[in-house]
């Protein structure tokens, strides 16, 4: 019993942490989007930037992580959430936008959407490997 809830004050502290990033990361993307950028290079731009303050945040916050080498840690943290992110979420996002602009008829409504489409699967992708490999020397 005492492990189900650590567990689950674990997954709401990703949660807090993952809704303070995804802010980061879709303002960011809306905002470079709006400068001109292209889709794709706005994305990697944002999801880069806040892919460093979920290290901090989750090493410090969602998994207390005092022990284990940090070096181990943030270079796992950086092949596991880059491959999400840039790979997954990327691919997502190309692959959904030009039939969501086509259902919603609008390119900024499509974007979003599939924004967040490929933003709940990188979430889960993150989480289970965060949890069973970045910092599992803090379990």
């Amino acid at each position: 019993m005492k492990h189900l809830i650590k567990n689950n004050q674990r997954v709401a502290r990703f949660g807090a942490v993952g809704i303070i990033n995804t802010l980061i990361d879709f303002g960011l993307l809306f905002f470079l989007k709006s400068l001109g950028l292209p889709v794709g290079a706005a994305n990697v731009i944002s999801t880069g930037i806040a892919f460093l303050f979920s290290f901090v945040a989750n090493r410090k916050f969602t998994f207390r992580s005092n022990d284990g080498s940090i070096t181990r840690q943030f270079i796992l943290f950086i092949a596991i959430t880059l491959f999400g992110l840039w790979v997954i979420q990327t691919a997502i996002i190309q692959l959904t936008l030009p039939w969501l602009s086509a259902l919603f008829g609008n390119t900024t409504v499509a974007l979003f959407v599939a924004k967040a489409i490929a933003t709940s699967v990188t979430l889960v992708w993150n989480y289970l490997l965060y949890n069973k490999v970045v910092f599992k020397d803090s379990l």
